[in-house]
């Protein structure tokens, strides 16, 4: 039987060359090539989305089904009983923290920037075989909508997470990605240019995946700004957003997990209970709890169904369509992962497995169907009762969805400035808890209750902005859309 070895956790911390000047001397290459070749960059990336989602779509499809399986298997089988700790161990967090920075860190600004555009979306544009602005499409766009954000993301969460915390608080492992590979290929290629590959692999996966999320989000707070307070978009606007984002990210960073981190996702869940609550109380409170609860019934009802539908019989159309929404999700979640599943299993020490896969799958899962069907339901209601401007502005420019709903409520211009605010906050959890991981994959000799040093957090605070610039430059939200699939 595998036992995991003392050494790993007894060398002194330092820096791993290899995968830090691997992942670095990458992501490098890649900020030079796409604002060299912005229209080059741009069509490949284009064209290689398209690529991989005909080719490996059904692949996507299956996969994060078996994930998501395996993770509830995990959960409501006899193993939920392991400890992730020794067993006498309590959580390291309170539920309520822990709770937060699972929101922040898997969610993040995601959810201003697609929670009244992508139901509207899906509404007035959806697959084929619905007619747009049709009954039957207004069923199913939130369905939709739950589907890309619901179980099976949080299910690839659980699983790596899971993975990297058992190996981690049970093994006596560094925490890391290539430490649940040991049983597997041993410990010798483990510790040498297997294991340096693999967390290679791993930094440049959370690099793209970051990037891809806080691209969005400099949208969207640009969005924002220009709404409020009349500020241009523009590019440099953009950058301006991004390098006050990292200075602040790497000021969170600094102070650790247990209080900068922490304290920032407390913020964010607690403001947006709290505008989620301001647009039910100001909207059409009964119409937005009906459709709450007929969306749940909907998603479950069509889950099966969904989860393996991969358009084979819609011609180029389907294809397109599944390219463009469900494949990038999947694609999306998936990059995220290594970041995600990382840093839920840092916080998360002193849980059972069985704790740990229902609060990852469901916590979330419960705020995402409430924060959709309620920013969703009201701005498909006001479209569907000739509000024609609201869905002309989500559907051509996604980042102002959020603040051209706020314009059909009272104190529309408070709604809109929290909800700059709380974008903004998001952006830096996710940048600052991104920094952290990625420090920690870049070093030797961590043991899985230390951090890495300040100053590798800094470098990769500063990496994760740099390339989110460059991918803007390239060609905006296509090109951050097509580099995470």
């Amino acid at each position: 039987m595998y036992s995991s070895p003392s050494q790993d956790v007894t060398k002194p911390l330092s820096l791993n060359k290899t995968v830090f000047l691997g992942s670095a001397i990458i992501s490098i290459l890649l900020i030079i090539w796409t604002i060299a070749f912005p229209d080059y960059s741009e069509t490949l990336l284009s064209s290689s989305m398209a690529w991989v989602s005909d080719k490996f779509g059904w692949y996507y499809m299956l996969v994060v089904a078996a994930y998501s399986i395996f993770a509830l298997f995990v959960g409501f089988s006899k193993y939920g009983d392991i400890k992730l700790g020794q067993d006498h161990e309590k959580a390291q967090f309170p539920f309520l923290a822990w709770a937060a920075m699972l929101f922040s860190a898997g969610i993040g600004i995601d959810l201003l920037f697609f929670g009244a555009s992508e139901p509207l979306m899906h509404y007035l544009t959806p697959h084929t075989g619905l007619e747009p602005a049709s009954a039957e499409a207004m069923r199913q766009a939130l369905a939709q909508t739950f589907l890309h954000w619901g179980l099976h993301g949080w299910g690839i969460y659980a699983l790596i997470g899971m993975a990297l915390a058992y190996f981690a608080y049970r093994k006596n492992m560094p925490l890391a990605l290539r430490s649940p590979l040991t049983p597997i290929f041993g410990e010798r290629l483990i510790k040498g240019w297997l294991g340096d590959g693999i967390d290679t692999f791993g930094v440049v996966c959370t690099l793209m995946g970051i990037a891809t999320s806080l691209g969005i989000g400099v949208l969207q707070a640009n969005a924002g700004l220009t709404h409020v307070f009349g500020i241009e978009s523009s590019k440099m606007v953009q950058a301006l957003i991004i390098v006050g984002v990292v200075v602040a990210a790497a000021v969170s960073a600094m102070t650790g997990v247990e209080k900068g981190v922490r304290r920032l996702s407390e913020f964010n869940m607690l403001s947006s209970i709290l505008l989620l609550l301001a647009i039910l109380v100001m909207g059409n409170t009964v119409y937005l709890l009906n459709t709450f609860t007929q969306n749940i019934g909907q998603y479950f009802q069509t889950i099966i169904y969904k989860t393996f539908d991969v358009y084979a019989y819609d011609g180029t159309a389907g294809a397109d369509w599944k390219s463009g929404w469900t494949i990038f999700f999947w694609a999306w979640w998936v990059a995220w992962a290594p970041f995600v599943g990382l840093f839920i299993a840092r916080i998360s020490r002193g849980r059972t497995l069985r704790e740990f896969v229902f609060g990852v799958m469901f916590i979330p899962l419960g705020f995402i169907f409430a924060w959709f069907s309620i920013f969703g339901n009201t701005a498909i209601d006001l479209v569907a009762n000739g509000a024609t401007a609201l869905g002309e502005t989500a559907v051509n420019d996604a980042a102002m969805g959020m603040f051209a709903l706020f314009e059909y409520f009272p104190y529309s211009e408070v709604l809109s400035f929290a909800g700059v605010i709380i974008g903004l906050v998001f952006f830096v959890t996710s940048a600052d808890s991104g920094a952290l991981v990625l420090a920690n994959l870049s070093s030797r000799g961590m043991t899985n209750d230390t951090d890495a040093p300040v100053w590798l957090r800094l470098f990769w605070a500063a990496a994760t902005g740099l390339i989110t610039l460059g991918l803007l430059f390239a060609g905006g939200f296509a090109s951050l859309q097509s580099v995470s699939v």
